[in-house]
């Protein structure tokens, strides 16, 4: 039935486009998509970074997601903390998975992101997150 997923979706609040490029163009690399222009006047922006798309739209009232997150690899998390640090973006440890080790950020308005890096092939990880992604995702 599913064949792929298209696009991760994450919420916003009104006029704060400035602040997500700013975060997720400067500090995560992703490049912005133009929205088509039936969907311009809703606000919000969108991403893509190696085959990765997410969408971030308005919504009032804003509340931001604290639980559901997407989760982004990067091929050395040292070396994604230490961007992140150079970048003064605070981050923080949990408890690591088997083969993965992760961490969360959060957007400037308070979303969870999991950034994680995969040790060896693991059974738990999804047959769409490749070697080859995550070697496109560099920090």
């Amino acid at each position: 039935m599913i064949e792929f997923m298209h696009h991760d979706q994450l919420a916003m609040p009104m006029n704060g486009e400035d602040r997500v490029r700013a975060f997720y163009v400067d500090v995560l690399g992703f490049e912005e998509v133009e929205k088509p222009d039936i969907l311009k006047d809703r606000g919000g922006v969108w991403f893509t970074r190696a085959a990765i798309d997410l969408h971030l739209g308005v919504e009032e009232p804003f509340i931001p997601a604290k639980k559901a997150h997407p989760a982004f690899g990067a091929p050395s998390l040292d070396k994604a903390i230490q961007h992140l640090q150079s970048r003064k973006v605070a981050y923080r440890r949990d408890i690591d998975l088997p083969n993965i080790r992760r961490i969360y950020i959060d957007d400037p308005f308070g979303n969870r992101i999991d950034l994680l890096e995969r040790l060896r092939r693991s059974p738990i990880s999804a047959p769409h997150m490749s070697s080859s992604l995550f070697r496109k995702l560099r920090f």
